[in-house]
């Protein structure tokens, strides 16, 4: 399959909000996500092709408007990336399996591990049920 083809069946299967964060690395606003104030237990998934992400009990509240975690599910799951765009540099996170834009990760996060993965509600999906197996 070309990139071409691949790409329109990413724009076919996400929300133009989705598209835009997912595949075009851009950043939905504070405060907006879906999932920035959850408080519900299950397992984050990568929207674009289900990987599991992150667990709902690493979920911690950072003030910064976006979900955030202290640790990956799976590491491999999570691919750190330095990403010098805008006049920055940071650690953007993205899925190790399809590439997809998760978000970024700072030194500032709670212990143990003192990170914060700032990830895009956009970019996940909340597997209630995957908990409860």
């Amino acid at each position: 399959m070309s990139d071409g083809n691949q790409e329109e069946q990413w724009k076919e299967k996400l929300t133009p909000e989705q598209y835009n964060i997912c595949r075009g690395k851009g950043t939905e606003r504070a405060f907006t996500g879906k999932y920035w104030n959850c408080h519900e237990d299950g397992i984050y998934r990568c929207a674009c092709c289900g990987e599991e992400l992150f667990d709902s009990d690493t979920k911690f509240e950072s003030g910064s408007g976006w979900p955030s975690f202290y640790i990956p599910l799976k590491g491999e799951n999570v691919a750190e990336h330095r990403d010098e765009s805008h006049g920055m540099v940071r650690i953007e996170v993205t899925c190790a399996k399809c590439g997809s834009h998760l978000g970024h990760v700072f030194p500032d996060g709670p212990k143990p591990t003192n990170l914060r993965y700032c990830i895009n509600s956009a970019s996940l999906d909340l597997d209630k049920e995957a908990k409860k197996k």
